[in-house]
């Protein structure tokens, strides 16, 4: 088990940028794949990005181009940055790890973009 901890969700305008955070416990980080998944109100929850323990990467194709996953496996955290944001990128943004699927999840960061 891995416990995660979401930072950096905020009020932003549409085409404005904002970083998120994932501080994860525990030794084994760098062997967990991470992903980052959002769910807006009324809709289910949708992948946006995942990193695995090996490095690669990969986006959904609404988030192509504007946002970039990274991890830091010697501070434990993974981090989302997104630029060029859109009002439809409203979200609750989520943390998640796991080694095969997705079973370890955060509460969650609210991200709001004003157009």
């Amino acid at each position: 088990q891995v416990q995660l901890v979401e930072s950096g969700g905020g009020l932003v305008q549409a085409g404005g940028s904002l970083r998120l955070s994932c501080a994860a416990s525990g030794r084994t980080f760098s062997k967990y794949n991470m992903g980052w998944f959002r769910q807006a109100p009324g809709k289910e929850r949708e992948f946006v990005a995942d990193i695995t323990w090996s490095g690669s990467t990969h986006y959904a194709n609404s988030v192509k181009g504007r946002i970039t996953i990274s991890r830091d496996n010697a501070k434990n955290t993974v981090d989302l940055q997104m630029n060029s944001l859109k009002p439809e990128d409203t979200a609750v943004y989520y943390c998640a790890a796991g080694t095969g699927s997705y079973n370890n999840w955060g509460q969650g960061t609210q991200v709001t973009v004003s157009s």
